[in-house]
């Protein structure tokens, strides 16, 4: 009876927790934060008072229309490489727990915020082999501060184009992978015709991206400072034949899933699961799509690594890098739950992204999120939201002043904390309080999954 009695309090503890926050609420201001870092011509949807049209004149080298998408993070460039992860994680994330945006009541706010970023990168594959990478020079951007309404560097801006004699194989690979789960998305929701597009680049860019090898910042050393491909692009080449065998069921991309598993030694446990790296995400949707016992027990070694043995800060958090700590268990929260609707461990990693999220979300003393919960950032890396309204000039004097971002970009995952739970709210600081596209598509994946379960 004891045993009995003591199981109803802790099952009592743990239905009283579940409330502690309002994950739905934090769904949409995330949502919100997409909106605010879309570029091009805004709808009259728009719900961002204080962002307008931007770089309405982002042309390609013959002329293409690359305006719309989003910017990639507090400044004001479309890398291509991240930014198309950040959509790839954000339509797995739709796709497999859409019953968490319903229960929010976001489903149509974020199909709107997943296609702003797949008609940007229809824009960026005009032809087969042709793939813009880039659009804006980092350096240029970084050295403006200001409002992107009054850009006031080269007009149209710079552009990165991938052709076969100039490869870009991670980033193809990783549209691809886009593509084909955001069409996955497109066709569930009833669109037909948008979802065969979707499918139809994706598989060009697949073939474009393993027929025409090379590094897209061997190719473009100027992305090298930004973002390069540490890994390599076996790992991307692995994501997009798993998604494209999930979106079409053609057996060409199962063998060629299990070709590159081989070639690139994708069996091993990666340390993260990232913009760069896939491979924790590629073993985990393999395990879920195919389940042969070597993607099943590969998922298994990483997401018990993250849960078992990562090391902890001392409220908790699983610390897995400095530089977006958040963002990285993040992304791990995200893959892991896909992990137990896969029926691996499922209760284990279901406690553990809880109490992640929860963390970010105020376990750990404060919100991590801006706009929401007690003591959140005020003062995020980002030039717009730290601009005063029109028409007060924006300059870098409000990059350097210690007054909180006049406007509240709300929803924002900063980087986070360090392995100490220290964490300074100072606009200066870009590895902890920068926010990014990719930082919240894992963060608000991993938050439908937490609204469906626990809200």
């Amino acid at each position: 009876m004891k045993i009995l009695s003591l199981a109803l309090v802790i099952s009592a503890l743990v239905a009283l927790s579940a409330g502690d926050y309002n994950y739905a609420e934090v769904i949409q201001r995330s949502l919100l934060f997409y909106e605010a870092q879309r570029t091009g011509v805004l709808p009259a949807s728009n719900r961002i008072p204080w962002r307008g049209n931007t770089f309405v004149t982002d042309r390609g080298l013959n002329g293409e229309d690359l305006s719309g998408g989003y910017f990639d993070a507090g400044d004001h460039v479309k890398f291509g490489f991240p930014g198309a992860g950040a959509i790839t994680m954000l339509a797995w994330g739709m796709y497999e727990f859409k019953a968490g945006y319903q229960k929010s009541g976001e489903w149509a706010n974020a199909v709107a915020a997943l296609r702003w970023g797949t008609d940007f990168l229809i824009k960026a594959h005009p032809s087969a082999n042709v793939f813009y990478v880039q659009v804006g020079n980092g350096r240029e951007d970084h050295s403006f501060w200001g409002r992107p309404e009054q850009w006031t560097g080269s007009n149209p801006r710079p552009v990165l184009r991938a052709t076969t004699t100039a490869p870009a194989s991670e980033t193809a690979a990783e549209a691809a992978a886009a593509l084909a789960a955001s069409a996955m998305v497109f066709l569930e929701n009833g669109e037909a015709q948008y979802g065969a597009t979707l499918l139809l680049h994706a598989e060009q860019l697949y073939i474009f991206a393993t027929t025409y090898r090379g590094h897209y910042h061997v190719t473009f050393p100027e992305v090298d400072e930004f973002y390069r491909s540490w890994s390599g692009y076996g790992d991307e080449f692995l994501w997009a034949a798993a998604w494209l065998y999930r979106a079409t069921h053609e057996d060409k991309f199962r063998v060629d899933y299990n070709r590159w598993w081989t070639e690139f030694n994708l069996g091993t446990r990666p340390s993260e699961a990232s913009w760069d790296l896939k491979q924790a995400q590629a073993q985990i949707l393999l395990a879920k799509i195919d389940g042969s016992p070597q993607f099943v027990n590969a998922a298994r070694a990483f997401c018990d690594w993250v849960v078992y043995e990562v090391p902890r800060t001392p409220r908790g958090l699983a610390f897995i890098s400095v530089w977006g700590s958040l963002r990285h268990v993040s992304n791990a929260v995200h893959v892991c739950l896909v992990a137990a609707t896969a029926g691996i461990n499922t209760s284990v990693y279901n406690t553990f992204g809880k109490s992640q999220i929860d963390y970010i979300l105020g376990d750990s003393g404060r919100s991590f999120v801006v706009g929401y919960g007690v003591n959140p950032p005020q003062r995020p890396h980002h030039t717009s939201s730290s601009c005063p309204n029109m028409p007060a000039t924006c300059t870098w004097d409000n990059f350097h002043s210690p007054a909180p971002n006049p406007q509240v970009l709300h929803g924002a995952l900063v980087g986070g904390p360090d392995i100490n739970d220290n964490h300074v709210d100072d606009r200066a600081d870009y590895v902890s309080n920068e926010v990014t596209i990719d930082y919240n598509a894992g963060f608000q994946s991993a938050l439908a999954q937490m609204c469906y379960l626990y809200n």
